[in-house]
């Protein structure tokens, strides 16, 4: 309903303060029918709350969470307090930066994150070293000549995950660096970086700079705003099923 994290409902839930129809409910698993059901905390009624999209450039060293237990500057520190509660979409570590999306739309945000939508994602990544072809091959390859998957630390209750990019070119590079365009179609959790860190190359710097049609232009870093009307309309087209031909 937009109110807050999923984190924070399942402590609300659990600490008896949520009542459904009038009655406490103390498990966040316990079905609710919308909008028949009358949900309300600390016995104030719960309404929908107004969607809200959000684009933020998200600087390094930023936390993305809206708590932190050792005290660092998380995303929302960067929010204007009037603006209702949004979460993120997906993730940036605290190295990474650039674009994030922030919403109180649930079902629009696991649209984005599900690996089935395949919507791109494309990062700028700064390596310690000069690349060439073989390593932008490797990096689509999963570091493999063959072709098959990573093994990232597996065990035998987690097989390897196939951490292979979409897509990998050169942008520019210098004598002992490049800056690399990185795309991909997922998005597992520091997939870029693990995934370079089995080819022994180190990131010093990670951009997310597109997901999907919006791109993260000129947002000052640090700067959050709304999403424009054709900007949503044109990454919910991207959302959607391709048609057979």
């Amino acid at each position: 309903m937009g109110y807050c994290s999923r984190s924070q409902a399942s402590a609300l839930i659990r600490a008896g303060r949520v009542t459904r129809n009038g009655r406490t409910v103390r498990d966040p698993e316990s079905p609710v029918r919308l909008p028949q059901d009358r949900i309300a905390v600390d016995g104030s009624p719960l309404n929908q709350a107004p969607a809200i999209y959000l684009v933020m450039n998200k600087p390094r060293g930023v936390v993305t969470t809206a708590s932190d237990e050792k005290g660092r500057e998380t995303v929302y520190d960067l929010l204007e307090p009037q603006l209702p509660w949004a979460g993120p979409v997906g993730r940036l570590d605290k190295a990474s930066e650039g674009l994030l999306l922030l919403t109180n739309d649930s079902e629009w945000s696991a649209k984005i994150t599900e690996p089935a939508s395949h919507l791109d994602k494309k990062y700028h990544v700064q390596v310690n070293r000069v690349a060439d072809a073989d390593l932008l091959a490797r990096i689509v390859q999963s570091g493999s000549a063959e072709g098959e998957p990573i093994d990232d630390n597996p065990t035998e209750d987690r097989p390897g995950e196939d951490l292979r990019a979409r897509h990998a070119r050169i942008l520019r590079h210098g004598d002992k660096n490049s800056w690399l365009e990185i795309t991909l179609d997922e998005g597992k959790n520091r997939q870029i970086r693990r995934l370079l860190e089995t080819l022994d190359v180190q990131v010093l710097r990670l951009v997310r700079v597109s997901i999907g049609p919006l791109e993260l232009g000129d947002l000052k870093k640090g700067a959050a705003r709304r999403l424009t009307a054709e900007e949503k309309k044109a990454i919910d087209q991207a959302l959607r099923p391709q048609q057979p031909v």
